[in-house]
């Protein structure tokens, strides 16, 4: 049986990084495949070959999975220059895989996101072409009308970028306070999307929170909290995946 596989990926399921980022590791001249550098994507490695990145071999790791309600203040990333608290210092010291965030939440946005050291599980929830609803909750000044709220789906213009959502309703509105709670369900992932698109209306977003990405929600955790994901939340994820890719493949 041929147990071979693209560098790239060979380096994605390393937890080292994403695919796309291992390509272009690739492309740099910055991995080498048992002492000799490799700079074709096409290049495939089995088992026993040793790769390296920057000199630095890389470690075969069993993969994991973590949800973690990432609070407001938080910064996406595994590191930041401004010496900001960041997701992975939310994680105990006793998990000694690398995490990485798959996709990122803005700064000030809390809620649901996942940490894997599986950049092929990573790049699959992220890329556009598998289109995984992603679950928000707003807390704006204003209350906006119906034909608002369906703009939202047919979309909007901002900075001269198209935004819209799969679906938007009213949660909640305070006529007193004039402030309303707006739930939007998304499966593009652009950046600060949400707030741009209610401020698109004229509206201010005063809280946002991720509540769902997939078939997860936060359950039970606060902010701050994490769980390990169980290996069938792993096989929802990967089957919806498959399903979404070859639903596009038939469209």
């Amino acid at each position: 049986m041929d147990r071979q596989e693209r560098l790239q990926k060979a380096i994605a399921k390393s937890g080292f990084t994403s695919r796309r980022k291992a390509e272009k590791l690739i492309t740099d001249g910055r991995v080498k495949v048992n002492n000799e550098k490799v700079t074709e994507l096409g290049t495939k490695v089995g088992p026993n070959d040793q790769i390296e990145v920057d000199g630095i071999p890389l470690e075969k790791e069993e993969p994991v999975y973590f949800l973690l309600y990432k609070p407001r203040g938080v910064i996406s990333s595994v590191s930041d220059d401004r010496g900001r608290k960041v997701v992975g210092d939310l994680i105990s010291d006793e998990i000694d895989q690398r995490l990485f965030p798959v996709g990122r939440l803005d700064y000030d946005t809390s809620g649901l996101i996942l940490l894997t050291n599986d950049g092929e599980f990573s790049q699959k929830l992220i890329h556009p072409s598998y289109k995984i609803n992603k679950v928000y909750v707003a807390k704006i000044k204003g209350i906006p009308s119906k034909e608002e709220i369906n703009l939202l789906k047919k979309g909007v213009e901002h900075d001269g970028e198209y935004l819209k959502c799969v679906s938007s309703r009213i949660l909640k509105t305070d006529f007193k306070k004039q402030k309303s709670i707006i739930e939007l369900t998304l499966q593009e992932g652009k950046n600060r999307q949400v707030r741009r698109m209610l401020e698109s209306l004229g509206y201010q977003v005063e809280k946002l929170k991720r509540e769902r990405f997939g078939p997860l929600n936060l359950g039970n955790l606060n902010p701050g909290e994490y769980r390990e994901l169980t290996p069938h939340e792993v096989k929802q994820f990967s089957d919806l995946a498959k399903k979404k890719m070859l639903n596009n493949v038939q469209t």
